[in-house]
């Protein structure tokens, strides 16, 4: 996934089918300094990771 596409599904709010090592995700935050990204896994909210937006699936 690129940066503007995570930008874009975190500042629509919703819940586009993003997975991370096939785990479905939340992207709550998407960093300006770099390609990074604040997750947070579905079926666990209180797991909060930064992850490069790389590696990001979408679909």
């Amino acid at each position: 996934m690129n940066i503007q596409r995570a930008r874009e599904i975190a500042e629509s709010g919703d819940l586009a089918k993003v997975t991370l090592n096939g785990i479905p995700v939340y992207i709550q935050h998407v960093d300006d300094d770099g390609d990074t990204v604040r997750i947070y896994p579905l079926n666990d909210p209180q797991n909060e990771q930064n992850v490069s937006v790389q590696q990001l699936q979408e679909g």
